[in-house]
C-alpha cells in the first residue's frame, strides 16, 4: 500500500467506506484499518471503535518500519491516516 498511497488519496472520488462522492475541496483521509482513502464522516465513525487507539498505535509503528518518516511528517504516508488532505 505504502507504494501509491498518494496516488489513492490524492484521485480518491468517492469514500471506500460509505461510497459517499468526494469533491476537490472535500477533505479525505487513509482509514488506520484498511489504509484506504474515507470522508471525514467515516474517520470520525472509525475514531469511536473501541480498538481505534490500538490499531492506530500499530499503524504508527508498522508506517515507522515501512517508510522510516515519522507520522508527523507532512510528506509521510502516516501522516494522512491521522491528517485530513484535499485535492
Amino acid at each position: 500500500m505504502t507504494a501509491n498511497w498518494e496516488k489513492l488519496l490524492s484521485c480518491a472520488i468517492q469514500c471506500d467506506r460509505c461510497r459517499r462522492k468526494l469533491g476537490g475541496k472535500d477533505r479525505r483521509i487513509l482509514s488506520v484499518y484498511d489504509h484506504q482513502p474515507i470522508c471525514m464522516i467515516c474517520k470520525k465513525a472509525e475514531e469511536q471503535r473501541a480498538d481505534y487507539e490500538a490499531v492506530s498505535r500499530a499503524a504508527i509503528g508498522q508506517c515507522l518500519i515501512n517508510t522510516e518518516l515519522a507520522y508527523g511528517d507532512p510528506g509521510g504516508y502516516c501522516f494522512h491516516h491521522f491528517y485530513p488532505f484535499t485535492c
